[in-house]
């Protein structure tokens, strides 16, 4: 079934939504200040292309610098990833077989706002 939902999503959101990612990170890989922002960037467009079976935790030594980087990344890029995930998940949500795909654009604008500080695991192993 994962392998069936990630093919459809990849079709109608997913591929679009990691280009958005793949561009952000192009464009903080170009500075080289904003490097840690275009590698969490990179690693989400990789997630963004096949979400389902992966879930998102907290990494336990994030500090105070990935609390600093997520206040500029919502500033530069984070509302306009969380913007497209928002508008991708509503569009989504108005068929019956889009809902689930909604449900998971929805799940992906906090990390769309906030990527510093997180991994991404399988998710039978939410705590690796």
């Amino acid at each position: 079934m994962k392998t069936l939902l990630n093919l459809i999503w990849l079709v109608l959101a997913g591929f679009w939504l990691a280009v958005g990612y793949a561009v952000a990170g192009i464009i903080c890989c170009v500075l080289i200040v904003t490097i840690p922002f275009g590698i969490a960037s990179f690693r989400i467009a990789a997630y963004t292309l096949w979400p389902f079976g992966r879930t998102i935790v907290d990494k336990r030594s994030a500090g105070a610098g990935a609390l600093i980087g997520n206040l500029i990344w919502i500033v530069v890029a984070g509302w306009w990833l969380a913007l497209g995930h928002l508008t991708t998940g509503i569009a989504l949500c108005l068929t019956v077989i889009g809902i689930p795909l909604g449900v998971a654009n929805f799940k992906l604008i906090p990390v769309s706002l906030v990527p510093l500080g997180k991994d991404i695991v399988p998710s039978n192993q939410p705590f690796a």
